[in-house]
């Protein structure tokens, strides 16, 4: 059996509308081998712009946590990609690591879905990826904030705290999302729309988007039974990030951290699979 590798793509895609720019990280199958390529203090064992598979393959974007990075969730990118699936990993404007000017702020709320969108259209457009993309087959995964993302694109209904719906375009292209201790205290009694499946790991002990989180969308959508629910026992917030370098682990730097007796590394051995396994069975519903 021919062994698969991830190919690794970097993109700048441009928002006209604001004029503006972000990175994407597209992980996807090659059969050209892989080597350890240093990306920022991450290393990642991919193949740079190599040769795509011959196939149409099933497209994930990942959306990354308020103040985050889209290279937090390498392992679940590199499992999936060696498994067939397109993975692209984008970083918010204004809402990452290095520029975090829109915390807390709506355009926020409104421009995460949107440059999501934006990914996809680029991507079922460009040359390099159209032409291997299975367009019926296009999942989100989000991670905190990244919750927020995928559930106001599955049809959530946000609002401010003060009660005003925020504008967000539903992507009706999405079929299936899996939401990683989500964020969801925008959409109370404001998911009747959201159909589609949903994989949903929240964490026993998450001070930033605690339990009630996941209960809105247990309670809210409106068909349970496209809901696919798991707390992970003794996991936090960031348990669900990639394993960091043993140079960047540090009580100080709490990503890094979880509770006391919880292994990220034996976690995250595990999760990129119960992932794929989900994406496999709703994805290929269609």
């Amino acid at each position: 059996m021919i062994e698969i590798f991830v190919g690794s793509k970097q993109l700048t895609i441009k928002d006209e509308i604001k004029n503006i720019s972000f990175p994407v990280l597209v992980h996807y199958p090659t059969y050209e081998t892989s080597r350890p390529i240093a990306f920022g203090p991450y290393t990642m064992n991919v193949s740079p712009d190599a040769e795509i598979i011959d196939g149409r393959f099933p497209l994930i974007i990942i959306s990354h946590g308020n103040g985050g990075s889209h290279l937090l969730y390498r392992t679940i990118s590199a499992h999936l990609a060696k498994n067939g699936y397109i993975v692209a990993m984008l970083e918010h404007y204004g809402n990452n690591r290095n520029n975090n000017t829109l915390e807390n702020t709506t355009e926020n709320l409104e421009t995460r879905p949107r440059h999501v969108s934006l990914t996809i259209d680029f991507l079922l457009t460009d040359s390099w990826f159209n032409k291997n993309i299975a367009q019926n087959k296009i999942g989100v995964i989000g991670h905190s904030m990244g919750g927020y993302t995928a559930l106001a694109l599955a049809g959530g209904v946000p609002r401010t705290k003060e009660g005003v719906v925020v504008e967000v375009v539903p992507d009706f292209r999405i079929k299936a999302i899996v939401l990683l201790a989500p964020g969801a205290g925008w959409f109370m009694n404001s998911l009747d729309k959201v159909t589609i499946p949903i994989l949903m790991f929240t964490a026993e002990h998450d001070p930033i988007t605690p339990k009630w989180n996941g209960e809105i969308v247990l309670n809210y959508v409106p068909d349970k039974s496209k809901v696919t629910f798991k707390e992970i026992k003794n996991a936090g917030h960031f348990s669900f990030l990639s394993p960091f370098p043993a140079t960047m682990k540090s009580p100080n730097f709490h990503p890094s951290t979880d509770p006391v007796g919880f292994d990220r590394e034996i976690f995250h051995s595990k999760l990129p699979t119960e992932i794929l396994d989900f994406l496999n069975d709703k994805l290929n519903e269609n």
